[in-house]
């Protein structure tokens, strides 16, 4: 097949017309076009008067050869590159130990999903309950004030991308095309077929929690086992190999290849991990606050007259400042037409994250408005012992002072912007209604995040309403705080997958520091299942 990438055409278009500019583009008949698909669609909204479809499609044709050679130097016309997933081993007969995979988010389901289809069948520890447990345990803190600390947003299976806007779309290089392998699952497990051709896919999460059943289902049907409300507690290393597992309950599990597919808020695995000498390092994150407008707002700023086309959905946007202080303040995580979710992990923190259903048509829009912070910014220094965790403490600190200024019942502190950018307190909200649950409180989050990030999101509210007319309206809201932008700290794998110190231990997805959201800890997770079916393979030794 051959691919031709940006094609244009304007927002209302038929199918007829987008095959009729397929042939005018490729000087073609319609005989010659045997079948079109489409790899990626794309917005141009650039001229809000203008807007544009951008295409590539993937074609058959009756002599491609000739359309090649016609075309040859033409960037936009090339052979379609083979995106086929193949399994780089089988799992070999009288397999002495199962491979074990610690957490059970998106890196966790794909290293099982493809250690199972390569038929090496995966013993997970999920440390959270099953997903439809999981969301009436979550319902308790958005509802009732209630936490439970091993089932929460951050915690149980589909891990915390399963409450969040689904966004299915990464930067990361993909020679191999593993991200396709993602999506192409999803869309088996039940995702709409769109998510493998639109341009910023997003599933949203009433359909993620059915989706992630059935990947549990595959799993357990290729002979995969999955066990939850079962915490870590210890790792077994004997002469710096990776032995085995132990739970909380004192399950001692043999094991000579784990995958920790821990999400970035397993704070206690981390310790214990760190207390047994496995190789980490702190790293950059950064922090911030949600902030919510109406909707309609950002669709008229960013489709003009377009605003409110179906064929468009809900507007989203991506910002950036560089402030006077040094920082950067950028947008993170913009959920279309969502909500503002409790995502605490912890008693005594509040946190906050974004999340979407699939339609994403609730009133407002919100995202994180977050600033960068480094290592330099966390308690205590490079060399001491305990620094490899000092970016909890750096969290841990903010969401407790969140958790006094909401009132000390998981209720989230709020500002207006206008009143937060004239540096005085909020007495009460405006015409932007929080979407927050289980409750907000009013009040000065000057003291919410350090004064430089403060600085610097003071500074960029103003700049970004030069890009947005009306993100700095006066009744925008900013919810505090969000902290868990990413892992805070890294544990340091090599070339083969594995730890730098500990053989037979593979750090995986988003709590290792090596992925960013669901679609790349999804591909990592497909890459530690791979290092550990190559490490099981070469090094297997049959039974006597």
């Amino acid at each position: 097949m051959i691919r031709l990438t940006e094609l244009r055409l304007p927002l209302e278009h038929t199918p007829e017309q987008l095959t009729a500019a397929v042939l005018q583009r490729l000087q073609l008949v319609p005989a010659d076009l045997l079948k079109l698909h489409i790899h990626k669609r794309s917005q141009d909204a650039r001229k809000k008067d203008a807007l544009q479809f951008v295409y590539s499609l993937d074609l058959e044709l009756a002599d491609e050869a000739a359309v090649l050679a016609r075309c040859a130097g033409d960037m936009h016309v090339k052979p379609t590159p083979d995106m086929t997933y193949r399994p780089v081993a089988q799992a070999p007969a009288g397999q002495l130990l199962r491979p074990v995979v610690v957490g059970f988010g998106p890196a966790g389901i794909f290293a099982a999903l493809i250690l199972a289809q390569m038929g090496f069948k995966p013993l997970v520890l999920e440390r959270g309950k099953q997903v439809r447990e999981r969301t009436k345990d979550t319902w308790d803190l958005w509802r009732k004030h209630t936490l439970h600390p091993d089932s929460n947003v951050q915690f149980g299976e589909g891990g915390a991308g399963t409450f969040s806007d689904g966004k299915l779309y990464s930067q990361i290089k993909d020679p191999r095309h593993l991200a396709r392998k993602v999506l192409t699952e999803f869309v088996k497990a039940g995702a709409p077929e769109e998510i493998l051709y639109v341009s910023k896919p997003h599933i949203g999460t009433f359909r993620l929690v059915a989706m992630v059943e059935k990947m549990r289902a595959e799993i357990e049907a290729l002979g995969g086992e999955i066990r939850f409300q079962a915490r870590v507690a210890d790792l077994r290393i004997e002469a710096g190999h990776v032995r085995g597992v132990v739970l909380a309950d004192g399950t001692d599990i043999r094991a000579d290849q784990v995958i920790l597919a821990l999400g970035h808020s397993a704070r206690d695995t981390f310790a214990m991990l760190h207390a047994r000498g496995v190789f980490m390092e702190a790293k950059p994150f950064s922090v911030g606050f949600r902030i919510e407008h109406p909707q309609s707002l950002i669709d008229r700023a960013r489709f003009g007259r377009n605003a409110g086309n179906a064929l468009l959905g809900a507007a989203d946007y991506k910002l950036v400042h560089h402030a006077q202080n040094g920082r950067s303040a950028y947008s993170f995580c913009m959920c279309p037409g969502g909500t503002v979710v409790a995502a605490t992990s912890e008693p005594g923190c509040v946190v906050t994250n974004g999340m979407s259903q699939y339609s994403r048509n609730e009133r407002n829009a919100n995202a994180g408005i977050v600033v960068g912070v480094t290592t330099a910014d966390f308690p205590g220094k490079p060399g001491d012992p305990d620094f490899p965790l000092a970016g909890i403490a750096f969290q841990r600190q903010w969401e407790t002072r969140a958790f006094e200024l909401g009132g000390g019942n998981y209720d989230a502190p709020v500002q207006r912007v206008g009143d937060f950018l004239a540096g005085q307190p909020s007495t009460a909200v405006g015409e932007v209604i929080p979407s927050y649950q289980p409750g907000v409180r009013p009040t000065d989050l000057s003291t919410a995040l350090p004064d430089y990030a403060i600085a610097a999101i003071r500074e960029a509210l103003p700049a970004f309403d030069k890009q947005i007319r009306g993100f700095a309206m006066a009744d925008a809201l900013l919810t505090g705080v969000e902290t868990r932008t990413s892992s805070p700290l890294r544990i340091t794998r090599g070339a083969d997958g594995q730890s730098v110190n500990v053989k037979g231990l593979y750090p995986a997805g988003e709590g290792a520091g090596y992925a960013g959201g669901i679609l790349s800890a999804g591909v990592d997770g497909i890459e530690a299942a791979e290092a550990v079916a190559l490490d099981i393979t070469q090094h297997h030794r049959a039974p006597a």
